[in-house]
């Protein structure tokens, strides 16, 4: 069974979160990631789901292609849900979702889209975007962070606050014949993360966060669309500004 990052539901409630218990998870210091982006998806029979994305430029968010949706509403500069004092609130419709080829839903590959916003983002000090990395030497990158408005261990929720969380990549051979970076243990994405970026060592963004694989054993390895694989793809849809910063 495969576990999805995305939540579903009606309303945001505040998790309490302690540190003791929801392990190494911490609350990111406002604004520190001005490239998060919180997604708020919306079908044609109006339930609403969340995911997390990225702001690559004036006009492009990165997400999971699994966070498709009839309609779309996207905070940008958020910290608290229930602070909204200059957040950019931007509708989107589902024509403007862009997934990567060869997206497969089933076998978790190519998780990964962009979304075209209607009106450009204003750029500000809580409103940046975030440079993709550009090379896969077949080596892991290290020092990553995934961050998000998730769900927690404590609570069914989302949080209200955004958190952020330490990740090690690791050998694994389902990943290798996936094409992920992976990572293991009790440091992991919550529900309502999908899409997020893997930011590494440099500050860039080298992967989305895309989906959970059960082991044998009960665990869980969580998996991470690599995003160098997919640059020329990115390139088609928004040039090579990407990549120049």
């Amino acid at each position: 069974m495969i576990i999805y990052y995305k939540l579903t539901l009606l309303t945001l409630v505040l998790s309490f979160h302690q540190q003791g218990k929801d392990l190494y998870i911490f609350y990111a210091v406002p604004h520190s990631r001005p490239y998060m982006v919180l997604l708020q998806m919306n079908s044609a029979a109006g339930q609403r789901a969340h995911c997390a994305g990225f702001l690559l430029n004036e006009d492009f968010v990165m997400t999971a292609a699994h966070c498709q949706a009839e309609s779309y509403k996207v905070f940008l500069g958020l910290h608290n849900y229930h602070d909204q004092n200059g957040v950019q609130h931007v509708n989107v419709p589902g024509r403007n979702a862009f997934p990567m080829k060869g997206y497969d839903p089933v076998n978790i590959k190519n998780d990964m889209m962009l979304l075209k916003l209607s009106t450009k983002a204003k750029l500000n000090d809580k409103v940046k975007p975030i440079a993709l990395a550009d090379r896969d030497d077949g080596s892991l990158p290290k020092a990553c962070v995934i961050s998000g408005w998730g769900s927690t261990e404590n609570s069914k929720y989302m949080s209200v606050k955004f958190l952020e969380v330490n990740v090690t990549l690791t050998d694994n051979e389902l990943c290798a014949n996936t094409n992920m970076y992976c990572s293991e243990g009790e440091r992991e994405p919550g529900q309502g993360d999908a899409g997020g970026p893997l930011v590494c060592e440099d500050g860039k963004a080298y992967g989305v966060i895309s989906a959970g694989i059960p082991n044998p054993d009960g665990s869980t390895i969580q998996g991470y669309t690599k995003i160098p694989d997919h640059r020329d793809s990115i390139k088609e849809h928004k040039g090579n500004s990407l990549y120049k910063r």
